[in-house]
């Protein structure tokens, strides 16, 4: 048996769909049993079974729909007797740093330390990113806050959305990238001189020379939350795989902004305001489990995803937001859309 198998449980919906990942067309007759604990697929002198998460109850009775998709495997849909348990999805940033407490902020590609040992008396929010239009449509007057910034002070930290404010103070461990004087040299206008200035106003890893955020103002950093780990400094650091940070980080911020703005669909920029991909958010109630692979053993259901997986052992089951993207990359198909699983 070539494929594994994944199950997608929805908890709003009670309702779970099955995936048998097999060859197109299957080199053999499959044989699909659905337990209320567990599920077994038999095919040819293989077989695969696995136990549900604890939990978790299907309705054997209610299985439907079997159809083949090209490429995509057998699709099966059925309902659950028993949901898993909601989930808490809280954004880990704001949830993790605490006042009072000392913390070290690594470079997220190579785990350089940028910022040791600080302990901030205020960790604060800070409002939207459109905060400023909003008033000018409350108010009949001209805006009295059109000017006003957020400055955190050495103690503080400031918290947005996708990013969070720093006093820079003294420190050094991240320099900012100078802006090359040959390059300047070459470039009168207004417009390049503009884009010149915003570049050297990044922040970059002493190390790997990654681009960590930037200066907003003299004393004042904005690092990016998808290039940052936060850790107390009591705790060790190790690293995580980029992608599967990289996952984690926007399936979060997804989840925060949607149930804080009610909205569902995003962009996601580059640091020139560039669009580069569109996001509709589907659900965000989502179990994923898949299945070890073993083909003669018993197994359990494990994380989704060979890049998520540990060389052996199972690893249980992943909390995860469903979306639907579309890239506006030229040399893409402005009509492909694709579906995909972020995990929170």
């Amino acid at each position: 048996m070539a494929g594994g198998f994944l199950l997608e449980i929805r908890r709003g919906t009670q309702s779970a769909l099955l995936v048998i990942r097999e060859g197109d067309p299957p080199s053999s007759p499959l044989d699909v049993c659905v337990a209320a604990d567990c599920l077994e697929v038999r095919s040819g002198g293989s077989r695969r079974a696995a136990a549900l998460p604890a939990g978790v109850a299907l309705a054997p009775a209610s299985c439907r729909g079997l159809r083949p998709l090209p490429g995509g495997g057998l699709h099966l849909r059925m309902r659950l007797v028993r949901p898993p348990p909601a989930a808490d999805l809280v954004f880990s940033l704001r949830e993790s740093l605490k006042p009072q407490k000392n913390y070290v902020f690594y470079c997220q590609s190579c785990g350089d330390i940028i910022v040791k040992d600080r302990k901030f008396l205020r960790v604060l929010p800070l409002p939207s990113e459109n905060w400023s239009a909003l008033v000018e449509e409350w108010c009949c007057h001209p805006n009295p806050f059109a000017r006003s910034t957020f400055h955190p002070q050495h103690d503080d930290c400031f918290l947005g959305d996708t990013f969070f404010l720093l006093n820079s103070g003294n420190e050094s461990h991240v320099p900012e990238s100078p802006m090359c004087s040959s390059d300047a040299g070459h470039h009168a206008s207004q417009g390049v001189s503009n884009l010149k200035s915003k570049e050297n106003t990044r922040v970059i890893c002493k190390r790997c020379k990654k681009m960590l955020g930037e200066t907003v103002s003299s004393d004042t950093i904005k690092y990016y939350v998808t290039e940052v780990i936060i850790r107390p400094s009591e705790a060790s650091f190790s690293p995580t795989p980029r992608s599967q940070f990289i996952q984690s980080v926007v399936a979060q911020c997804l989840v925060e902004l949607s149930s804080a703005k009610s909205t569902f669909r995003f962009t996601v920029k580059g640091d020139n305001e560039k669009i580069y991909i569109l996001i509709w958010l589907l659900n965000s109630d989502t179990l994923l489990v898949e299945s070890l692979g073993s083909s003669s053993s018993d197994s359990v259901f494990t994380l989704f995803g060979d890049t998520f997986m540990p060389s052996s052992g199972p690893v249980g089951t992943w909390n995860a937001v469903k979306v639907l993207y579309q890239t506006c990359i030229k040399s893409r198909n402005k009509d492909d859309r694709r579906e995909s699983i972020g995990f929170v």
